[in-house]
Order: C-alpha cells, then sequence, then structure tokens
C-alpha cells in the first residue's frame, strides 16, 4: 500500500501551489485535530477545487489558542464549501473568521446542527468581544488595546452561510464530489460524513456518541469508505460504569446537606440538557431534595434546551421530559442576575458555561465559590489539558483567573458517566461495524496519548492499516485508495 505522503511539516507556510492544478487529484490536508482534541480542520482538495469539513477553534494549551491567530494555510476565498459535522465550537467556532478573511460558499449541515450553530457562534462571538473588554478595563493583557478574535458582526455573516440539508440525501459540496451526513449521536444534529470524488471515498467520524447515552440516539454505523478517519477523544480509556445519576446524586446530596454549593461547568449544548435531565430523575426518585434550588446560568444553554422541543426525533426523550428541562431550572439571564447568585449561600446547584471552565460566567462563580471547602465543584465531561477543568480534575489547588491565583478549597468531583462522547471501546464497536474494511484509517481528535492507544488497538484488534497524522500533513486519497486518479 503506498504510504503517505507528508509534505507539510512544522510550519505555518502551505506549500506552493503549482501553476495549473493537477487533473483528477483528491488530497487531504489536516489542518487541525491532529495534537489534540480542537481545532477540527481538514481540507479536502478535488481535482484543485477546495473545501473543509469543519472549522474550529484551537482550545486548551496557549501553543494551541495561537493557531486561531496564526494566518489560515491556504487564502479563505480559495475555499469554496465547508461541511460541518456538528455545532460545538471545536468544529464550528473559526467560521466567522473564515468569512471575514474571504470565504463565501455554502456551509452544508443538519438542520439541528444550523440551529445549533447560530447560538454557539453569536454566544462565541459575544464572549470574546467581552474578555477583550474586559481585559483592557483590568489592565490584565500585553496588548494594547485587546481585540476579540472576531466580532459579533463576523458571526451574523457567517450565519448567513449555512446551508442545511437532510440526514441520509447525498449533496453536492463541489462539483463532482458527493456527500452523505449520518448521525453520530454526541449532541443535536451531529453527524459523521461521506465524500466521494472520483471513486475514491473518505468518511469522518466526526465526534461519536455514546451507546447508552440518556438523552441522545447511538450513532449510526460509518458507510462504506477507502479511508477512514476516526476521532480519539476517548481513545484510552474506557467510561465507568457508574450510574450517571447515582453518581450525580451522591455528590448534590452530601453538598446539599452541609449548606454548599455545587458549581457545575457544562457545555451549553449537550451537557446542560443531560445534567437538568439527570437532576429531574432525581429529584423525582427523592435522591436529592425537591426544593434544592437549580440555576441555569447560560442563556446559550436555555436557548439550545428550547431546540430539542424543535427537534423531537433527534433524541431518546419524550415529550413530557422535554418540556421538564426547562421547568426544572431557573434561568438565569442578565449579567446582573449573574452577579446576584455570587452573593447567594447554599444549598444551590448552579450550571453555566464553559464545560472546561476557559471562559463565560462559570469562570466568575469559580472566584467565589472555589475557595470555600463546603462547597463542591463538578467537572461533567472531557477536560482538554491546558483548561482550567483539566487543572481541577488533576488536582491542582490553585486557578488563574483574571490575573489572580484562587484558591480551591472546595470538593472537585469528575463525573466518570457523563460524557458525550463513545470510549475506546464504543470507536472500536463504530469502526467494526463499517460495511467493508478500509484501506487506512486516520485517527485524530485525541491528546496523543489517547490518539495513540487508539491506533494500537485498531491495528492489533482490527488488523487494519491506521496512522496518527501530524498537523498540517497532506495525503493522496486516490492513491491510498488504490486508484491513479
Amino acid at each position: 500500500m503506498p504510504r503517505t505522503h507528508r509534505t507539510w511539516r512544522g510550519g505555518d507556510r502551505p506549500p506552493r501551489q503549482p501553476s495549473a492544478a493537477p487533473v483528477r487529484n483528491f488530497l487531504l490536508d489536516f489542518l487541525g485535530a491532529t495534537d489534540s482534541v480542537t481545532g477540527s480542520r481538514y481540507l479536502l482538495t478535488a481535482d484543485g477545487r477546495r473545501m473543509l469539513v469543519d472549522c474550529g477553534l484551537f482550545q486548551g494549551y496557549k501553543p494551541l489558542r495561537l493557531r486561531n491567530w496564526s494566518p489560515f494555510p491556504v487564502p479563505a476565498k480559495s475555499i469554496r464549501a465547508v461541511v460541518l459535522t456538528h455545532a460545538h465550537l471545536d468544529h464550528s467556532g473559526y467560521l466567522p473568521l473564515l468569512a471575514r478573511n474571504g470565504f463565501r460558499g455554502p456551509v452544508f449541515c443538519t438542520e439541528a446542527t444550523a440551529a445549533l450553530t447560530r447560538i454557539l457562534l453569536a454566544d462565541s462571538a459575544h464572549l470574546l468581544e467581552e474578555e477583550a473588554k474586559y481585559a483592557n478595563k483590568k489592565g490584565s493583557t500585553r496588548h494594547n488595546p485587546a481585540l476579540p478574535l472576531y466580532t459579533a458582526d463576523d458571526a451574523t455573516a457567517a450565519m448567513r452561510q449555512l446551508v442545511p440539508v437532510p440526514l441520509h440525501a447525498p449533496f453536492e459540496p463541489l462539483p463532482g464530489v458527493q456527500a452523505l451526513l449520518r448521525g453520530a449521536g454526541h449532541i443535536l444534529g451531529a453527524t459523521s460524513v461521506t465524500i466521494e470524488h472520483a471513486g475514491t471515498r473518505i468518511g469522518f467520524s466526526g465526534d461519536l456518541g455514546r451507546g447508552d447515552d440518556v438523552v441522545m440516539h447511538p450513532p449510526e454505523a460509518p458507510g462504506a469508505a477507502d479511508i477512514l478517519v476516526v476521532e480519539s477523544t476517548y481513545g484510552d480509556r474506557r467510561h465507568d460504569v457508574t450510574d450517571g445519576a447515582a453518581e450525580l446524586g451522591a455528590v448534590v446530596a452530601r453538598v446539599a446537606a452541609r449548606g454548599g454549593v455545587v458549581v457545575i461547568p457544562a457545555f451549553a449544548v449537550g451537557r446542560a440538557q443531560v445534567l437538568l435531565h439527570l437532576l429531574n430523575l432525581l429529584k423525582a426518585d427523592g435522591r436529592i431534595p425537591a426544593d434544592l434550588p437549580v440555576y441555569l446560568n447560560s442563556p446559550m444553554a436555555d436557548e439550545a434546551t428550547l431546540l430539542y422541543s424543535l427537534f423531537p426525533g433527534a433524541h431518546r426523550l419524550d415529550a413530557a421530559a422535554t418540556a421538564a428541562l426547562r421547568d426544572s431550572a431557573t434561568v438565569v439571564t442578565t449579567a446582573e442576575e449573574s452577579r446576584a447568585l455570587n452573593r447567594r449561600h447554599g444549598p444551590m446547584v448552579i450550571i453555566s458555561a464553559s464545560g472546561m471552565a476557559t471562559g463565560g460566567r462559570v469562570v466568575h462563580h469559580l472566584v467565589a465559590f472555589a475557595p470555600d471547602p463546603r462547597n463542591a465543584i463538578v467537572l461533567a465531561g472531557f477536560q482538554a489539558g491546558g483548561t482550567r477543568g483539566a487543572a481541577l480534575a488533576a488536582g491542582q489547588r490553585t486557578l488563574r483567573i483574571f490575573g489572580q491565583d484562587v484558591p480551591v478549597g472546595a470538593e472537585v468531583v469528575q463525573l466518570g458517566g457523563s460524557s458525550a462522547h463513545a470510549d475506546a471501546d464504543g470507536l472500536l464497536a463504530w469502526l467494526r461495524s463499517a460495511p467493508a474494511v478500509p484501506r487506512q484509517v486516520f485517527v485524530t481528535h485525541g491528546e496523543p496519548a489517547a490518539a495513540d492507544a487508539l491506533r494500537v488497538r485498531i491495528k492489533r484488534e482490527l488488523g487494519w492499516p491506521v496512522d496518527v497524522p501530524d498537523w498540517l500533513q497532506r495525503v493522496d486519497l486516490h492513491a491510498l485508495a488504490g486508484r491513479s486518479g
């Protein structure tokens, strides 16, 4: 089998483009999600025409975040289309900057993903503007002035380019290129995508959900593909078999008994709704006090929760459980209401974005409640390296917030069974369900240890050719598929 070609290594400049586009080419460049769980960006070139699968933000360690500010490896105006697997910002959050820099093509995704992406991009732009404004006010920046990565106007412009397409309905993102979306579980609207050009098919898993998720449907099997690109967020571990409701109920009950506050950094899309559902079940079963106040301090999470009633077929909840998501918590809308929560005493539960405590209102709650040992911080999802959530999960007893060291006296609990991602066994099961053995598998979207652990399992258990690609690596898909193009 031909080996992959590594022509982009370790630099920001793309390779020089030939004066004339080669005939019948089909190339893949890994522009992100190769050495981390963020920055999902795959550049496909078919007969000289370019498109992206996902267009996400890098998050976590500072060297990764700085990539968001670097020039895009190819001119944005040369990209003809984008296909989004789902709405999370590490898959969609770079779209406003791409559009501002000249991208004018369609962004294909499911209708639910389009609805969620509008919510997420608007919130992301608002937070970026607010953080820049706060840094300038406090003087906690070396930049004069600090500027947001993009603005609300940039986000609004990008939203106009969203083009919903249904599941299982072929569409043509580029001339001569066919694409098809399949359900991936994970969050509302999330998909895997298969793309075909000149007889060569490549499949991208997107982020795969769990077969036993309490809210989302299990992921569908992949379509037949010559090359598969699979995520590896939990590629080196198995999820805890602990009952998620019982695990959450135990910590909430003991904190409520001592009059404390439970602060839960939660992704506004997906995790917040699962947590609200579990808290409803716990109250109904009498495992936590029925009158325990629950605050949803995320207008974005509230907007996302409304969508569950608009897309009833995209999740497992019935009409009553869907309605209960909004009825069970007090939604905190304004900044003043958010600040007022910090002056309240427990017992109470606060669910607030962001899920890895990288920004947003939850950061202010950590300043207020992290020092007190009566309180608890509950981590309810994956915590990427370099984030405050990862620092808390590792046992760090101080957090750097707004230029100050905040002591962590509160109990810190990481829920073992709460992730929206398939674990290593789930990823292998998804691969095994493929209707044909691929010629090549690429493992992406994972920390280095997780990606390599999944690579080893694929090689040993499935016997398939598999590799962990480098950032900016290019591969010739027709060559991998055994076609000359």
